[in-house]
């Protein structure tokens, strides 16, 4: 074999080495990489082509796939887009969110619990199947918490999160404003990029689950942490005398705060009960600069801030309690101001775990795994995250907050012949727009089912009118007595 000839053949055989090399690393190294890169357009094509499975609420499917008759063959479709758009989200050529990305092996089929059903599929010939997804959701909770921020005035923003305290399974999730999933479901690709652009930058972002993607000061609901730091540090009761009056001066300023109905809430000396009742910012002024900002981070991050813990539900913020605060910010932190900021969600799990003894557990929206033919694969278990407070302290809560609804600023959320505990919060925001309105509730208070915090960001009210009690009181209300009433 001449000289010219030999290179040639070399250098087909270092060609076809390289090749096999990269063939081998693509289908085997790289094969999962690959497989669930979003921009695998091969991936999604085949996704269309098959039957997903469903989403469940009780017996109903909030979103299943349709025969389309078009080369995708199947149509993702939602039967209650609006109201369950937050938990859903929504699956589509570009992407998915939500239950439709954080379930997305288990409803497209390709899960390993899966793997008897697409290996029956094959051998019978079959057109493989998604599995289905049973979600904690109470419809007629979320009725309740859907309706609640419908009927709010103007074009508002909120959220609410209802939760089953001995359990953590999610009951409610209702965000406003939000969005239609069929339309980014849809096979118009280029009407569904164009619709995608808008929501983007939609200055109302309704494509966030405002109930776990948003975190904002809790105002005086966070005055239940700052109660229980302070019974927990063993100085306190619910019958302990703490200070009150008119203003606080805060430490190391010249800045003093006073009380939102610049009253003195009852007296110089007033009950740590009482102080809860009027929302007294005095008081939670004054015992947040005492237990300092250790002890208030430890008791906040024992209720769960500066960590997540919903795993099953994409689009997570995280609720945070600062370190690093100064002492007039760790004052201001006990009124729920500062740097202090929370998701409806970290709240509701604050009641929750008042509610339950003072354990912390974790909150969980994927009730089910099940097979196509809705044989359970799958179930979740209830898990406690932490021990937030003893039982003796929230059982002292709990009796702090029922007065608050008995007789305090929490009134609202009353429900005849059912002892409810709950307390208000209204947050400053900046000079140029109007408060944040919080409620967080439970119900039974004796024997708690369900625990509930309410959002409202914005609303149609003016500024004088805007109060945790009054926009979000009927809401948590009516959540609660859409659990309690089955």
């Amino acid at each position: 074999m001449n000289k010219p000839i030999r290179v040639v053949s070399v250098f087909c055989l270092v060609l076809f080495l390289a090749l096999l090399v990269n063939s081998t690393y693509l289908m085997y190294v790289r094969a999962d990489d690959l497989s669930d890169d979003p921009r695998n357009r091969r991936v999604i094509t085949a996704a269309y082509s098959r039957e997903r499975g469903a989403i469940l609420v009780g017996n109903d499917a909030i979103a299943r796939s349709v025969p389309s008759d078009d080369r995708y063959e199947f149509q993702r479709t939602y039967t209650q887009p609006l109201k369950y758009a937050p938990v859903t989200g929504y699956f589509s050529f570009y992407g998915q969110t939500g239950i439709e990305r954080s379930q997305n092996a288990v409803l497209s089929g390709d899960d390993s619990r899966l793997f008897v059903t697409r290996l029956v599929d094959m051998l019978s010939n079959s057109d493989p199947q998604g599995g289905n997804v049973q979600l904690t959701i109470d419809a007629a909770a979320q009725d309740a918490a859907w309706e609640g921020l419908e009927n709010l005035p103007g074009d508002a923003q909120g959220a609410v999160v209802a939760l089953e305290p001995t359990t953590g399974r999610v009951l409610a999730m209702a965000s406003t404003p939000t969005f239609d999933p069929n339309n980014l479901a849809s096979h118009d690709f280029g009407a569904v990029a164009d619709l995608s652009k808008e929501l983007n930058n939609d200055p109302r972002q309704p494509l966030i689950n405002r109930g776990i993607g948003t975190t904002l000061p809790p105002g005086s609901t966070f005055k239940l942490v700052t109660a229980a730091a302070a019974i927990e540090s063993g100085d306190y009761d619910a019958d302990s005398m703490v200070p009150g009056g008119f203003r606080f001066q805060l430490p190391q300023s010249t800045t003093s705060v006073g009380n939102y109905d610049g009253g003195d809430c009852g007296g110089r000396r007033i009950t740590l009960t009482q102080a809860l009742q009027v929302s007294c910012n005095v008081t939670f002024l004054s015992l947040a600069n005492e237990l300092g900002v250790e002890a208030m981070a430890d008791q906040a991050e024992a209720f769960g801030f500066n960590s997540t813990s919903l795993e099953d539900l994409g689009g997570q913020a995280t609720s945070l309690y600062p370190r690093d605060m100064d002492p007039p910010q760790t004052a201001l932190s006990g009124i729920g101001q500062s740097n202090v900021t929370a998701t409806p969600l970290q709240m509701a799990m604050v009641v929750a775990a008042i509610a339950n003894d003072g354990d912390v557990m974790r909150p969980y929206v994927v009730d089910e795994v099940r097979a196509p033919n809705l044989s359970v694969l799958d179930r979740t278990d209830p898990e406690t995250i932490s021990k937030a407070i003893s039982s003796t302290t929230a059982d002292e809560l709990t009796r702090m907050m029922v007065e608050t609804v008995s007789s305090g600023t929490a009134t609202p959320a009353q429900i005849p012949g059912v002892e409810v505990a709950g307390k208000t919060g209204t947050a400053q925001s900046t000079p140029d727009r109007p408060p944040y309105a919080w409620f967080v509730s439970f119900a039974p208070a004796d024997e708690p089912q369900v625990a509930v915090a309410v959002l409202v960001q914005s609303s149609d009210t003016s500024r004088s009118e805007i109060a945790g009690g009054r926009l979000g009181g009927p809401i948590a209300k009516a959540v609660m007595e859409a659990v309690i009433s089955q």
